[in-house]
């Protein structure tokens, strides 16, 4: 099911909606945190989030399925025969949710046919929201503020920015960086790193360490549609509902042709 551009307000609505009971545990005094079987930690946000989110679209789009974080695990045997489906992180950057930094996001995207067409990137504490459709383009839109349309960086610019996570970051970036001359870096939590690509503040943002598709599935969709190509370190784009819901490493890097010249002389992008 390809959802027309006029849908996306309805789904901005459902992801917006949680910033009530996000920002009431965020401000909290203190924050319970339990740990999930793969060490991750889970707070009531991103149960909050979770709740709210899935039972509106169960209502407002009741044949499309969902897979979330926080919903149990759906065999790869069921969801193999999903032409579309809901991907949905319900609190994205939650190590910066627990140390009160605010690049923390709520992603949904609609997956059809293993590849993202509609994106929300939505940061509650900085009212912040980006968004994409493949028909459309991709967007920004702050509080108060309407809509602008967002693109990748085009002109060639001596300085290359890299998005970096602030909380995984791996030798293997490090040493992809060192191969750049005049770098920056900018550090984000959660998806926002894609977002900053979209918009041109950013040129690169490679990863190498462990994602999941609900991860980055927002961030690539916003990405794409604002030029930006993401793959993975073989040259293939990104792909969804794969039998393991693991990433491989990925590279989202913008349009620009002096930046994608220089990344091909890499060793580590040789096949891109």
């Amino acid at each position: 099911m390809v959802l027309e551009y006029y849908d996306i307000e309805k789904v901005i609505n459902v992801v917006v909606s949680t910033r009530d009971k996000i920002m009431r545990v965020y401000n909290s005094a203190k924050i319970e945190v339990t740990t999930k079987d793969d060490n991750s930690p889970v707070t009531s946000a991103d149960r909050f989030s979770h709740r709210i989110i899935t039972t509106k679209l169960e209502i407002a789009f009741p044949d499309i399925p969902i897979i979330s974080e926080e919903s149990q695990e759906i065999p790869f045997d069921e969801r193999k025969y999903w032409d579309s489906f809901w991907l949905l992180d319900p609190l994205d950057g939650t190590k910066e949710f627990l140390n009160k930094r605010d690049e923390f996001t709520v992603n949904l995207c609609l997956i059809d046919k293993g590849f993202p067409i509609l994106g929300i990137v939505y940061a509650p504490a900085l009212e912040l929201l980006y968004f994409a459709h493949k028909a459309k383009g991709s967007f920004k839109r702050s509080k108060g503020s309407r809509s602008e349309a967002i693109r990748v960086k085009r002109a060639g610019d001596p300085e290359i920015v890299f998005a970096r996570s602030r909380s995984h970051a791996d030798p293997k970036e490090e040493e992809v960086i060192s191969k750049f001359d005049k770098t920056k870096i900018i550090s984000a939590g959660s998806s926002l790193k894609f977002c900053y690509v979209a918009e041109g503040l950013a040129d690169i943002y490679l990863r190498t360490a462990p994602t999941m598709e609900w991860d980055t599935a927002a961030g690539q969709c916003i990405a794409e549609c604002a030029g930006a190509r993401v793959c993975d370190l073989e040259g293939k784009r990104i792909q969804y509902n794969k039998e393991s819901l693991k990433n491989p490493h990925f590279l989202c890097i913008g349009s620009r042709r002096d930046l994608l010249n220089k990344a091909k002389t890499i060793p580590l992008f040789k096949n891109l």
